[in-house]
């Protein structure tokens, strides 16, 4: 199956690759059960399992904002048999704000594919009175340090989207941390927080009942589940860029033709109108990158997050 394995492998190592997988795969999800995180992952996993004829294990490994499994899919023999979801929050930021951090994803993971892009959405208590981003930060500049965003915690992507927010508009708001975006959210329904940059899963039900106000979406272009609510880019942001986005990856190493399994795979999973469908209606939108493009994402995503990371002076021991 795969062509010009013997010239570089062992015999047995040619014949597992062919016949790959021939055993259960671990598919660590770093993140809690029931998260969004979560909820992409068992997504992929079940297709995964139907498409390669082998169970695919979810093993659920929160911790230090997804690092921790990031750091055990690391550190995984490198045969195919462990494979790492991956977000920007896990991959990009926590390498840069964690101080202790010993992975460096570009040396120790092997990108397989961005398997979707997942917006966020600036949304405001209803009693704040703006009804726009250009009213925000009218309103925010006249009262310096007297708003704040909420956010999962130190070094989320909400975090970091709300430090990007502030670098472009020069506005001073001040970060409000939670163990989790759900608690932001809801703290921003009971108006004990002023604005945070949500999940869609947890916003869209409250904006539609009109306990949030949506401002802007994060994406290139409007979500579908927000269609009448303009990207930041309409709003006169043309250079902000945050949101989440999941992808795929293995241990550093693990072989080429396997990685070439996974993503045609993957993208074939992505494609199946079910996944697609359940996908959209957590306003995902489903990527399926080559490798390349995805190891060209993650090396962009690392230097430009890695500035904002700096200029914000987030750092975690």
């Amino acid at each position: 199956m795969f062509t010009g394995c013997a010239l570089l492998l062992p015999a047995h190592a040619c014949l597992a690759q062919g016949n790959y997988p021939q055993r259960p795969v671990r598919f660590i999800i770093p993140f809690a059960p029931g998260g969004a995180g979560d909820f992409v992952g068992r997504i992929v996993a079940q297709k995964l399992a139907d498409l390669l004829g082998q169970p695919m294990v979810a093993d659920n490994r929160p911790g230090a904002s997804g690092f921790l499994g990031v750091e055990i899919g690391a550190s995984a023999k490198p045969d195919g048999y462990t494979i790492l979801l991956g977000n920007n929050g896990a991959i990009v930021i926590s390498p840069a704000v964690y101080t202790t951090s010993s992975v460096q994803p570009t040396r120790d993971l092997a990108p397989i594919t961005q398997i979707v892009d997942v917006p966020s959405v600036l949304v405001v208590h209803p009693s704040l009175p703006v009804k726009s981003v250009r009213q925000l930060i009218d309103f925010a500049k006249a009262r310096p340090g007297k708003l704040n965003f909420g956010s999962g915690g130190r070094g989320t992507p909400a975090h970091v989207a709300g430090e990007i927010f502030k670098s472009v508009t020069r506005i001073d708001i001040v970060h409000v941390p939670y163990k989790g975006g759900i608690l932001a959210v809801m703290d921003t329904v009971a108006g004990q927080i002023d604005m945070s940059f949500a999940d869609m899963a947890p916003a869209v039900p409250q904006i539609k009942a009109a306990k949030l106000r949506a401002l802007a979406v994060t994406s290139v272009k409007r979500s579908a589940l927000l269609p009448e609510v303009p990207t930041l880019a309409e709003s006169g942001l043309p250079d902000y860029q945050a949101g989440s986005w999941y992808g795929v990856m293995a241990p550093a190493g693990t072989p080429r033709p396997i990685i070439e399994r996974l993503h045609a795979t993957i993208v074939k999973a992505l494609r199946q109108p079910d996944v697609m469908q359940r996908l959209a209606a957590e306003g995902a939108e489903a990527i399926g990158s080559t490798p390349e493009e995805f190891a060209a994402h993650l090396k962009t995503e690392l230097a430009r997050v890695a500035a904002v990371v700096r200029a914000a002076g987030i750092k975690i021991e």
